[in-house]
């Protein structure tokens, strides 16, 4: 097994050689996350996919992104010199529309299109934290037709990206809590969606209405390493659950993402139901580490002023989770 301690304690201690050791870990980093998520994706695990992921990590344990549709940037290339104006690290980018449409009205299936995006990230330092299928907010993901075109557009925009982690939202017409009659077929759906999933290499990370004992149920019956859950702070509140709680319930291994929010009213800071030392302490104490993305949390006075709300939320997750 390679041994980076015994071949570091071989070397001179010398500031030069460091750093080529520091380069050379690096490359071989990034020709495994490549060949990872572009040769071998067909064949990768979730586990596979996790440590490659954990692997490719900056340093930060924790990074903070903005939802493009909620800074009014919906698959916009715009989001990324606004979120970096922000001060976001990353974006949780859109996979487009719905509406009575067949599939998603997804402008990144066009190369062209896809490069004009990734180069803006890449020109403004802002990565993208996720690809978002936020139409299933209100459409039902266990009635729609053409559910496998949907997940192959996003999966195939996302392997073509170098994205990981698509965000599912089981939304109104998904309610388990209210429609328990289309648990069944969401449960069909989501294994589908896992074996595609894993074919391409990446993750589905799902938003329901479910507490966290009955998310923890669904993806067991679920049963795929390529479907976790996507938690949202702002549905626990708003359930009257405690959230560090229900964080521990899921655990480090079933989170995949997180919405670092609540509902508008006022920000984060000011938010007298959001303890985010005490979730902080959580999360480290569980042991995870990934992106924190910001989608409401907007003051009520200025709801619609994204620079102003926005920017005030992720400076403030930012001096909590990546100051020391």
């Amino acid at each position: 097994m390679f041994a980076p301690r015994a071949i570091l304690s071989s070397i001179p201690r010398h500031p030069a050689a460091v750093r080529i050791l520091v380069v050379a870990a690096g490359l071989v980093v990034a020709t495994v996350v490549y060949f990872r998520l572009h040769a071998g994706a067909s064949t990768a695990s979730g586990d596979e996919i996790e440590q490659v992921s954990a692997a490719a990590e900056t340093g930060l344990r924790y990074r903070v992104a903005v939802c493009d549709w909620m800074i009014l940037k919906r698959q916009n290339v715009g989001a990324f010199p606004l979120s970096r104006e922000i001060g976001a690290d990353g974006v949780e980018v859109d996979i487009g529309g719905l509406g009575n449409r067949a599939n998603f009205d997804n402008k990144l299936v066009d190369p062209a299109v896809r490069q004009t995006f990734l180069d803006a990230a890449r020109n403004n330092k802002v990565e993208i934290a996720s690809i978002a299928m936020s139409a299933f907010y209100q459409q039902s993901f266990a009635e729609r037709e053409n559910i496998d075109a949907m997940l192959k557009g996003c999966f195939e925009t996302m392997k073509a990206m170098g994205v990981r982690v698509a965000f599912l939202p089981l939304g109104v017409a998904g309610d388990l809590v209210k429609r328990p009659q289309i648990r069944p077929a969401i449960v069909e759906r989501l294994k589908l969606a896992g074996r595609m999933a894993q074919d391409y290499g990446v993750i589905v990370g799902i938003e329901t209405s479910l507490d966290a004992a009955g998310e923890a149920k669904l993806l067991d019956e679920v049963g795929s390493p390529a479907v976790k859950s996507y938690f949202n702070i702002s549905n626990a509140l708003q359930n009257d659950r405690d959230v560090t709680a229900e964080i521990r319930k899921l655990g480090r291994k079933r989170i995949v993402q997180i919405h670092a929010t609540n509902t508008d009213g006022v920000w984060l800071e000011k938010d007298p139901q959001v303890n985010m030392k005490q979730i902080k302490a959580t999360l480290d104490d569980i042991g995870w580490r990934g992106w924190l993305v910001v989608e409401r949390s907007r003051d009520a006075r200025r709801a619609k002023d994204v620079r102003y709300n926005f920017s005030a939320n992720v400076t403030y997750l930012k001096k909590m989770f990546q100051e020391k």
